[in-house]
């Protein structure tokens, strides 16, 4: 049924039971895996009064968001080599969370995406938005959403 199927991960304990599923189902379809994180970039504007940073301070901080994003991946990877599951890995450098899941899912050819949810509500939802919502509306794929 599913050839290539996009997993993203935070790292959260949601995303990590989004993993788990993912993984199942690659292996009982025999499909392929692409596990997906996306670091922010550090913000390089600032407000009044609050303190700027050098670029190697920012460099450095970047890096070490990248090193940490590597690991949750090769953790991922892990797993789904244990399972049998072929997996690719990729990050994306963005803040713009869902725009990165859909546009990885269409770069790699899936045909499912699959994603927590953190099952936010009334105001936290409305502050913190909900990058499930927007790839459920903007995507054209399938999106397997998981609580």
């Amino acid at each position: 049924m599913y050839k290539r199927i996009l997993v993203a991960t935070d790292g959260s304990t949601l995303s990590k039971k989004a993993v788990t599923s993912a993984i199942a189902l690659a292996s009982r379809h025999d499909a392929d895996l692409v596990a997906l994180t996306v670091v922010p970039r550090y913000p390089k504007s600032y407000f009044d009064g609050a303190m700027s940073f050098s670029p190697e301070d920012i460099a450095r901080v970047e890096k070490q968001w990248a090193d940490k994003a590597q690991d949750m991946l090769d953790a991922v990877a892990t797993r789904a080599v244990a399972s049998g599951v072929q997996l690719k890995t990729a990050i994306a450098n963005s803040d713009l969370v869902a725009e990165s899941i859909v546009a990885a899912a269409k770069k790699h050819k899936c045909d499912l995406i699959v994603m927590a949810s953190h099952g936010r509500k009334g105001i936290k939802r409305l502050l913190l938005g909900s990058e499930t919502q927007h790839v459920l509306t903007h995507s054209t794929l399938p999106v397997l959403v998981l609580r």
